[in-house]
């Protein structure tokens, strides 16, 4: 398939299935495993309000971002909507804050892959996972989709069996799920940016709009869907732990679902939850890259980033460049980060984007009615960024900063460039 100007287009060959796998493969990961125990450390007996507020701003996005596809059927998520419905500044500062806070993501998706596998040696492993996933993205989209596919299968096992062995446990007690109101409500909304952190992947099926078939009809489906089965698999999963760890063992837990199998007298289950995290973050990282490389496609087509990562591979259709200096950046921060700090300014970066995308999604329609959700949404991904640790905070803004400069100076050289040309 040819775009217009030439440019070779992007094969359309997933469905309302693939979508849905490739957005539970990034949003049923590592976050799972690892965020319960630092939300309900947040949020105490305030963790469901947590899960709740997180749940309620994913769909906020989720809605919005269905009807943005709906009416932009192209790979480049809340980038093609910002530059279409507000300006190309944002964008392109919609697009910076994906591929950076993704970028970031990824490679926290690395070391969890390496914690669990072999956390002697956690930043090599690491690197390793970056180089493989990459090579199979390169290998083209639907074999990046088979693999979803199998990984989010067994990830959904071993939740499953996780779920199934604490609530026939003898030490159930359904006494310790404590849901009433916290002490105060900035733990809940830290909990609740904990927790967003694992709901954040349908994104990636926006990404994918170029590659679905019938995306105005594919896309607003499988968003939806693949948001609802995550929550549910979420809710179960919190209600298992918590009812054999309550929220004071829960929140000294670093391990929650191993230590919480452990507790439940089955010990012998450790070491499959300890492979069905390395998987889920292997999940994750495969199609976070997937979704990375798509924006960069998108940014680099419309010059907000280098043209030479425009690029499609004329035989496999994947945008091979952006694919492999993604691969590149995610191994170099592999290899010398840690996942707290990849963690919370990829949390910054993803918030602002789904900020602007809720703000593409208010100028759809001028009535009030369609309007409360994109105005809900955004409400949410602010709060919930300022509400990250401070340094977060700083630092995505600093670099999001960055990024709009850099804008306005190419724009300024490219101004001059035409006036010295007239």
């Amino acid at each position: 398939m040819t775009q217009p100007g030439g440019e070779l287009g992007l094969r359309r060959t997933l469905g309302v299935g693939d979508a849905v796998v490739i957005g539970l493969g990034s949003m049923i990961g590592a976050g799972i495993f690892a965020a319960l125990g630092p939300a309900a450390h947040a949020a105490g007996s305030g963790l469901f309000l947590g899960l709740g507020l997180a749940a309620v701003v994913a769909y906020c996005n989720a809605m919005s971002s269905a009807r943005l596809a709906a009416v932009h059927p192209e790979s480049g998520g809340a980038y093609v909507y910002g530059r279409e419905r507000l300006g190309e500044f944002w964008g392109c500062l919609a697009g910076w804050s994906f591929v950076v806070g993704k970028t970031a993501s990824c490679a926290a998706m690395a070391l969890t892959v390496g914690a669990y596998v072999w956390p002697d040696h956690a930043h090599g492993v690491a690197v390793a996972a970056v180089v493989a996933l990459t090579a199979v993205n390169y290998g083209g989209v639907q074999k990046s989709a088979w693999l979803t596919r199998v990984i989010v299968a067994l990830v959904l096992a071993v939740l499953a069996s996780v779920v199934v062995v604490c609530l026939t446990s003898a030490e159930s007690d359904a006494g310790q799920l404590d849901i009433g109101m916290p002490s105060g409500a900035d733990g809940v909304l830290q909990a609740a940016g904990l927790l967003f952190f694992a709901f954040a992947g349908y994104a990636r099926i926006a990404t994918l709009g170029g590659e679905v078939r019938d995306p105005a009809r594919t896309v607003p489906r499988a968003i939806p869907l693949a948001l609802g089965i995550a929550l549910v698999v979420y809710v179960a999963v919190a209600v298992a732990v918590l009812s054999v760890l309550g929220p004071g063992g829960l929140a000294g837990a670093t391990a929650p679902l191993a230590d919480a199998v452990r507790a439940a007298g089955a010990p012998e289950l450790t070491p499959v939850v300890r492979f069905g995290a390395a998987v889920a973050a292997l999940g994750s990282l495969l199609a976070l890259i997937l979704g990375v490389s798509r924006t960069t496609l998108a940014m680099a087509r419309n010059r907000n980033l280098p043209g030479v990562l425009a690029a499609v591979h004329p035989r496999y259709r994947v945008p091979h460049r952006a694919e492999l200096i993604v691969g590149a950046v995610v191994a170099l921060l592999a290899a010398t980060t840690d996942v707290r700090g990849a963690i919370g300014f990829s949390s910054f970066g993803v918030l602002a984007y789904y900020a602007i995308a809720n703000a593409s999604a208010w100028t759809l329609s001028p009535a009030p009615a369609a309007r409360i959700v994109p105005v809900a949404g955004l409400i949410g991904c602010v709060t919930l960024a300022f509400a990250l640790p401070g340094v977060s905070v700083a630092v995505g803004a600093a670099v999001l900063g960055a990024g709009a400069v850099a804008y306005g100076a190419r724009r300024w050289w490219a101004s001059r460039r035409r006036a010295a040309a007239g």
